[in-house]
């Protein structure tokens, strides 16, 4: 139950739904104590009837006596029935409160989690499998919320219903009583070792389940790649024997509450078998009469589900643990990139890099190094640079996605560190290299940034993107929905779409990562055109592979090994840079065999 603890201040939150059930499961109880009394009574009153109506055979009185036996126990059936009743309102009541509870604290747990997981930095999500973290919000939730339900509820009902059956067993006779009870400390050892196998088996159920969904997940979103290499038998093969370990395992728990389950049938049937034989010898002793023994025989079984179910409990709780223990893991992790302040400010666009170098924690590679840098507000660079040069690195640190290993970065000559988070991002335009869109409609996409924009801003939005005569052709135009990840759109497309959403920000910096790669060079012209009038005032970084010779930069950066090799204009780095010089030549090139 350690790991459950924390769910505690739920119970508070909806403290009248689980008092509420609490008093409904006693009342529910309660009348089903009475039931049978009421059958005690009935069997005797006909036993001593029987006697007496033999005594009047023959006789006129006979009759009378049957008349009068047969409205007593009609009176007996009604109260009997009427007592069902009531059980049954109340155990409605019941479910209405304790179930309801769970589904309320099931609402809350899910919103909590999936807010912690968007405060949480890139890191975590490097070291995470998406897989997992769904599995953490889907599976182990539900898990937990059958604790907060179906557990709670019954375990509430096993102790209210031993409550009221031991009471009025014991005032009936405390010798029968102890008897009937023999069986409950077999019970309660073998529910000792079950348990913690149940736990046991339960956690690495749910660690099995979350690799299910991580390659199934995988899968999905690689699906392109597995058909283009034909690969689909491979990762059938590969699923199902992930399935089949995951089968092992739930089987072997199933085992158990298999072996489980009749156990404790089979010693309430033995308690049942004592109940008979020493109430029939305490009948004969003239200590209780033969209704007492009906009594304690009900009674005996009106506990076979309760104890039945202790087991099942046992399950749920232990399960509920397993989840809870996982769901922890992640809720207890904090994020390393925390906000500086909440106050407003605005940007200007000047930034400092003073000595900066990032290494990346979990695999200790060195990403950037010696950054010395300052970029004036309203200036326009260009980082060039081969793969793993540092350039999306560079990018990330101005979004402070991560934060500097060493060194500083400031903003209008404030700490990064020292801004509020929030804000330093909202006056950020950030087009990344893997560009992401969401199975939405084309407007929620461009607007995702600015969900208030007026018509006129998108339009122009999308006409700085090179989007307008597109738009035209879809089915719905901006209304058209788009598949996953924007999978109805060419790789083109996509990026001027992102392109969109982060001009109708209409930020202070715009980052353009690598943005174009999968642009014409057409239309590339044309958006580096839009960019030159929209982006006059604004400090721009744009990353690239490529040389845009038609547009104008204040400076150009040379990325080499995570360092800034060479700085300077176009004409300058001609000069002192060969890997630029290269670069130059093979783009020039290029463009003359096209």
């Amino acid at each position: 139950m350690n790991h459950l603890y924390v769910l505690n201040h739920f119970f508070w939150k909806y403290r009248w739904h689980f008092l509420g059930g609490i008093f409904f499961v006693s009342l529910s109880n309660y009348f089903r104590v009475l039931q049978p009394q009421a059958i005690r009574e009935a069997l005797d009153l006909v036993i001593h009837n029987v006697s007496i109506y033999r005594n009047f055979e023959s006789s006129k009185l006979q009759r009378s006596l049957e008349t009068i036996l047969g409205k007593q126990l009609l009176i007996f059936g009604l109260f009997v029935l009427l007592f069902a009743g009531l059980m049954g309102l109340f155990m409605y009541f019941m479910r209405q409160t304790i179930i309801v509870m769970s589904r309320l604290i099931e609402y809350d747990m899910r919103k909590e989690i999936f807010e912690h997981y968007q405060i949480l930095d890139l890191a975590f999500y490097k070291r995470n499998k998406t897989g997992d973290l769904m599995a953490r919000i889907t599976e182990d939730v539900n898990k937990v919320r059958m604790y907060l339900g179906p557990a709670i509820l019954y375990g509430i009902n096993l102790v209210s219903l031993f409550a009221f059956v031991i009471y009025a067993m014991v005032n009936v006779s405390l010798e029968l009583t102890l008897f009937c009870l023999i069986p409950l400390p077999v019970l309660s050892i073998s529910i000792y070792y079950v348990s913690d196998l149940i736990h046991k088996k339960s956690e690495e159920i749910q660690q099995q389940l979350a690799v299910l969904n991580n390659t199934a997940q995988e899968v999905y979103a690689g699906i392109r790649v597995v058909k283009a290499y034909t690969q689909e038998n491979s990762m059938l093969g590969f699923f199902t024997s992930q399935s089949q370990q995951y089968n092992q395992q739930s089987v072997s728990l199933a085992r158990i509450n298999a072996l489980f389950y009749p156990l404790m049938i089979l010693l309430i049937g033995i308690s049942t078998l004592i109940t008979v034989y020493a109430g029939g010898t305490l009948v004969v002793n003239g200590s209780i009469s033969t209704g007492n023994i009906a009594e304690f025989v009900i009674y005996v079984n009106m506990l076979t589900w309760p104890v039945t179910s202790i087991g099942w409990i046992a399950s749920i709780i232990q399960q509920a643990s397993a989840s809870q223990k996982r769901i922890n893991e992640f809720m207890q992790t904090k994020p390393s990139i925390l906000s500086g302040n909440t106050e407003d400010f605005k940007l200007n666009g000047d930034i400092v890099f003073n000595n900066v170098g990032l290494t990346y924690p979990d695999t200790g590679i060195c990403a950037l190094k010696n950054i010395q840098l300052h970029i004036k507000a309203g200036e326009k660079i260009a980082i060039i640079g081969k793969t793993g040069s540092g350039k999306s690195s560079f990018a990330e640190l101005l979004l402070r996605m991560n934060d500097v290993s060493e060194g500083e970065i400031l903003f209008d000559g404030v700490l990064v560190k020292d801004l509020n988070l929030g804000r330093l991002r909202e006056q950020i335009g950030y087009v990344p290299q893997d560009v992401f869109l969401f199975s939405d409609s084309l407007k929620q996409n461009i607007t995702f940034g600015k969900p208030d924009a007026s018509d006129a801003e998108i339009e122009k939005a999308i006409f700085d993107a090179s989007l307008t005569d597109e738009i035209k052709t879809f089915p719905d135009g901006l209304n058209t929905i788009l598949g996953e990840r924007g999978i109805t759109l060419s790789g083109g497309q996509k990026q001027r779409v992102s392109i969109a959403r982060a001009l109708l920000k209409n930020p202070e910096i715009l980052i353009l990562d690598d943005c174009l790669s999968a642009v014409d060079s057409h239309t590339e012209n044309k958006i580096l055109n839009y960019f030159q009038s929209s982006l006059k005032d604004k400090t721009a970084i744009i990353i690239s592979h490529r040389i845009y010779v038609n547009l104008h930069f204040d400076k150009i950066l040379v990325f080499q090994d995570g360092e800034v090799a060479h700085a300077g204009t176009h004409e300058e780095l001609l000069k002192i840079s060969p890997y630029y010089l290269d670069l130059y030549e093979r783009q020039l090139s290029d463009e003359r065999m096209d």
